[in-house]
């Protein structure tokens, strides 16, 4: 059984040496994973998954982290989404990106919903690491070959605020960082929880980090994939397929305003009571949809998010990014472009049951994402892993399991 392991601690504890960085690899070498929700027999929705369940269950789609966890106080990272492997600025994707509450540094986003184009790849990572960040994503897209002539890139950069486990204010995602999170990414299976920028950050108040899932729709509607990869980093009551489980844990948002035995002020410490901090939501289908019709997706990803329970704060920036990989949309773009082009895309009408795997998609990643993550300790805190036999537990009791 796999519940014995539940609360192993990602810190220090005398494994690693103070000021030497230890690999995302290293780290989850000393700990048994957790399982995926849906490995506990947590079925969310009703459209099947994609055989990985998982946003590269997209083809071509590919996934890269850099897990950065060095001595007591340095928990963060890189995740790169790569919509294809060649060169995304030749070869741009349709794209939009939906803010549901815009506290939040989503470098790119302005021409994004503009153009309808994304041209780099989408580097997710901490709030105070954007710039940066962004910098060597354009150090990646000027070296590539075919790209010596451009003068002008769209660095897709989106973040969450890992602050409360990580020494935020340091900065420490370097070049060499964010440039192996690109190059080593791949498609197959996505490594989820404590990874890349998913490492320090906090979800319903308890351990969040990365997560995906896919849905794939059957052939008589076209038979399209749809994943989602997301970064968990908000609050709210946690609801698992319906059941109050962050209630029943007694770790939900407004808990202590809500206790009438409670004479004294909220504990701005106790991450359980708070709903501020982010989500960033990655979705790609191979649809063939036009970036009119994907932000109409990416909206739909806010009620993926509203079904686990979430907030939706003031302080808590909800993003959703999308685009499409199909090869009828592709946006070519060469030194002699002038002219018209056509595209094959879908009618509106054909495009409500990719709306639906958005939001079954977005649902179950965000509890892989809690499912998938250890407890974890950084700068004098400790945030736990969720339950996983409570949780199971409150979902047998409310007929969600």
């Amino acid at each position: 059984m796999l519940l014995p392991l539940f609360g192993i601690v990602l810190g220090l504890h005398g494994n690693m040496t103070k000021g030497k960085e230890k690999s995302g690899q290293d780290v989850r070498a000393a700990v048994k994973e957790r399982p995926r929700a849906r490995e506990m027999g947590i079925k969310t929705g009703i459209l099947p998954t994609g055989p990985l369940n998982a946003i590269t269950d997209v083809a071509g789609v590919l996934v890269g982290h850099t897990t950065i966890v060095r001595a007591d106080n340095v928990r963060t990272g890189v995740t790169a989404v790569l919509p294809h492997g060649g060169n995304l600025f030749r070869e741009k994707v349709p794209g939009a990106i939906f803010v549901g509450n815009g506290f939040g540094k989503l470098m790119g986003s302005t021409q994004v919903n503009e153009l309808g184009e994304i041209e780099t790849p989408i580097v997710l990572t901490s709030t105070l690491s954007v710039p940066r960040v962004a910098d060597f994503l354009l150090d990646y897209m000027l070296s590539l070959s075919g790209n010596e002539d451009v003068q002008s890139v769209n660095p897709v950069v989106a973040e969450t605020n890992d602050g409360y486990l990580n020494d935020i204010r340091g900065r420490h995602i370097t070049r060499e960082d964010v440039l192996s999170a690109i190059k080593n990414a791949k498609g197959g299976t996505v490594e989820e929880g404590c990874v890349g920028a998913g490492t320090g950050t906090v979800a319903f108040g308890f351990k969040g980090g990365i997560g995906t899932s896919s849905r794939k729709l059957p052939e008589k509607l076209g038979g399209y994939t749809v994943g989602v990869l997301v970064q968990t980093n908000f609050g709210g009551v946690l609801t698992i397929n319906g059941a109050p489980v962050g209630r029943e844990l007694g770790k939900y948002y407004l808990r202590e305003e809500l206790d009438s035995n409670k004479t004294q002020g909220r504990n701005r410490n106790d991450y359980g009571n708070r709903a501020d901090g982010s989500v960033i939501i990655v979705i790609a289908s191979d649809a063939p949809v036009d970036a009119r019709n994907l932000r109409r997706m990416a909206a739909r990803a806010m009620m993926g998010l509203a079904r686990t329970g979430a907030a939706g704060s003031n302080g808590s920036g909800d993003y959703a990014i999308a685009f499409s990989t199909a090869s009828d949309v592709r946006i070519v773009t060469t030194r002699e472009q002038a002219g018209p082009r056509s595209q094959k895309t879908l009618s509106n009408d054909a495009t409500s049951p990719l709306f639906l795997a958005v939001i079954e998609a977005t649902e179950e990643a965000i509890y892989n994402s809690l499912f998938r993550a250890i407890t974890t300790t950084g700068r004098g805190h400790t945030v736990d892993a969720l339950p996983i036999d409570k949780t199971l537990e409150i979902l047998r009791k409310h007929g969600a399991l």
